[in-house]
Formats: structure tokens, C-alpha cells, sequence
């Protein structure tokens, strides 16, 4: 069952075409239960890679498909004409700010350096009481292991509050991302100055 407080989620994840197939499977079912929940998808709007293998599942069982791509991507032939909505931005910041305010939860697939950018913003934003939406890592084949380790020591050393590892739910398969996102409860407070600040 749907969350009736979510009906788009913002999904970030790799455009390469050259992963392990583990990789493109955990996208296409993730996709396919997006659609099949009642959910929609916002992405980067291109035919490539993870992106598009879950896009197009969202698509094909019954979700809507958002994209979001800048202008310098257009130009190199990357859109896909498959979208429900396609928006147009002027840059990759102007992207991200579309993305986050179409969307109602994140999903963070695996991914390279533009992933791990947008998804650290999210987390941030978060923290800091701009919203309040879940966000996810799907974290196939362990690929965030290694990240969630450097989370623990930035923690450890006293960079970050141990309450801000409460921002993200990590989860193993598509199966739990979408069982954690149809049993969300949005937090009623978020993090004090004493809880962002002191240690």
C-alpha cells in the first residue's frame, strides 16, 4: 500500500552503461515497484544506464516518469522522449533544486560522483529542517558499504551529531526501500542547533 503522503520519488543512480548487471536489475525492480505502488518517478530524464532502466519500469507499470535535465546535457543528445513532464534547466544546481521540489522522497541507487553530490545535499538539507522527506540508499552488492564506513568516522570524530546517521535508511533490497518508503512517518521536530552543533 502507498503512502498517501508521497506520490513522486526523486530517484538518483549511475548512466553508465558499463556495470555489473547487478546493478541494472536492482534499478528495474526498484522501477517496477515504484509503478506498481502507486508511486511516480523524478529522474535525470535520459535513456542511459540506471536512470533509464529504472524509468522505464516506473513506466511500464503504471507510474508517471519526471525528467530533469540541463541544458548542456540536451546538447549532447542525452533526453529521452519518453516522459510524462520533461523540464528544462539552466544548470546541474538548477537541476537539483527542480528535482527536490517535485519530489516528495529520495531514493539514492548506486552511482558515481554527480550520485554521491546529490545525495549528500539531500541529507544536508534534511539535517538542517528544509524537509523532512525520507531518504534512501539502495544499496546493492554493497556498493555504499565503504561510504556508510566514512559516515561512522565523521561521526566518531565528532564532524557530525550520531543523531544525523538517523537521516538515512539504508536498505538491502528494492523490496525494502519501497516497504520503507509506504510505511514512512514524516518526524514532527527536526534537528535542534544543540543536536547539529554540540557533540
Amino acid at each position: 500500500m502507498s503512502n498517501k503522503n508521497i506520490k513522486n520519488i526523486c530517484v538518483f543512480a549511475s548512466s553508465s552503461n558499463f556495470l555489473s548487471e547487478c546493478f541494472y536489475e536492482d534499478a528495474a525492480e526498484l522501477g517496477k515497484l515504484i509503478g506498481e505502488n502507486g508511486y511516480n518517478i523524478v529522474y535525470g530524464g535520459s535513456t542511459l544506464g540506471m536512470m533509464w532502466a529504472c524509468a522505464e519500469q516506473v513506466k511500464l507499470n503504471g507510474g508517471k516518469v519526471y525528467g530533469v535535465m540541463p541544458q548542456r546535457l540536451v546538447d549532447m543528445g542525452c533526453r529521452t522522449d519518453n516522459c510524462d513532464e520533461f523540464h528544462l534547466a539552466v544548470g546541474m544546481r538548477d537541476r537539483k533544486q527542480k528535482m527536490d521540489e517535485i519530489s516528495d522522497a529520495v531514493i539514492a541507487l548506486a552511482g558515481g560522483l554527480g550520485t554521491l553530490e546529490e545525495l549528500t545535499e539531500m541529507i544536508v538539507q534534511k539535517q538542517l529542517g528544509y524537509n523532512k522527506k525520507p531518504v534512501v540508499i539502495l544499496n546493492t552488492n554493497g556498493f555504499y558499504d565503504k561510504l556508510l564506513e566514512f559516515i561512522d568516522v565523521i561521526v566518531e570524530e565528532k564532524f557530525a551529531n550520531k543523531i544525523a546517521k538517523d537521516l538515512i535508511y539504508v536498505a538491502q533490497t528494492p523490496q525494502d526501500a519501497i516497504d520503507y518508503i509506504n510505511s514512512y512517518i514524516e518526524p514532527e521536530v527536526t534537528m535542534s542547533k544543540h543536536e547539529i552543533y554540540s557533540r
